[in-house]
């Protein structure tokens, strides 16, 4: 990422006019942008794209056909095209934006966001030296290369890379370096111990994973467990948009753990509960079960194609 020329103070460009002149910088450096509103959001989707009822964005995980001219669909809206920025239909949310936002993993990057001052201790003792941006909490640690959004990783620390957005809070100091193994290995980490009788996943409405339907799975069910609830998580907290598209990366996450599994792993009742999850925030039922559908046959199509 080529930063813009003049950094931005720390919370970020100060007016409507800042802002859009730093958001046109970025998309000028092919970096994805787009705007946010109070409380550090995307603007809300507009009547025609509430629910997902367009088919959402074509650049979304899960293609669709939306061409809305608005910032609907909070990451998956951001872009570098400047004539969508300065647009009429983008104006008014200029004019109301608190910050500008830029989706890391559009342009190849991660983002390590530190919310607190432990959890920047602990990055300083654990991560490799990175670019990075202070916060009005804490830093963002930005490292070359994409993977995996998920947010609590650890307490304080979330990751913003695909299907996500950052605020851009100016260009930070210091050398970018590769996205390490020890971030990758923050979103789910395997567990050999026996599970507790108090597993991770207490779900039963869409059944049970266990030993009887996963009669092929490498894993454990401490292990499925663990990644199924953090994934759940992650799709319930898109209370205003991009359940959908988020659902499908969880499931194409989860899928893709067990690709190399002889199978059968169970993936059907994974997938009921990445859909139930999906439901409960107001996705259409239809929508969520294409898109986790898609997600979990996307590593064997993939697979199938190398």
């Amino acid at each position: 990422m080529t930063p813009a020329r003049k950094a931005a103070p720390p919370h970020g460009p100060a007016s409507p006019d800042d802002r859009l002149h730093t958001a046109l910088e970025l998309a000028a450096s092919a970096v994805p942008v787009l705007p946010l509103r109070a409380g550090k959001i995307p603007f809300g989707n507009c009547p025609t794209c509430t629910g997902g009822a367009c088919g959402g964005r074509p650049n979304m995980k899960v293609p669709g056909p939306c061409q809305c001219p608005r910032p609907c669909h909070g990451w998956s809206a951001a872009t570098t095209n400047p004539d969508v920025l300065r647009s009429p239909a983008w104006t008014e949310a200029w004019r109301r934006a608190h910050a500008v936002a830029y989706h890391p993993g559009g342009v190849h990057l991660t983002v390590v966001d530190l919310d607190t001052p432990d959890a920047v201790t602990w990055a300083r003792q654990t991560l490799p030296t990175t670019r990075t941006v202070p916060t009005t909490r804490g830093e963002h640690w930005i490292y070359l290369g994409a993977m995996q959004s998920a947010n609590n990783v650890r307490t304080g620390v979330d990751i913003k890379s695909h299907m996500q957005y950052a605020r851009w809070l100016g260009p930070g100091t210091g050398a970018m370096t590769h996205l390490p193994d020890t971030v990758r290995a923050l979103i789910v980490k395997e567990e050999t111990t026996a599970a507790r009788s108090d597993v991770v996943s207490s779900l039963t409405r869409s059944g049970t994973w266990d030993r009887a339907v996963a009669t092929g799975c490498r894993h454990t069910k401490r292990y499925v467990d663990t990644g199924l609830a953090r994934g759940l998580d992650s799709v319930r907290a898109c209370t205003t948009s991009g359940a959908g598209s988020k659902a499908y990366g969880v499931a194409y996450f989860i899928a893709r753990q067990h690709a190399e599994c002889p199978g059968p792993c169970g993936l059907d009742i994974l997938g009921q509960h990445i859909i139930d999850a999906a439901v409960s925030v107001g996705v259409p039922e239809t929508y969520a079960r294409r898109a986790v559908t898609r997600g979990i046959h996307g590593p064997a199509l993939l697979d199938r194609a190398s």
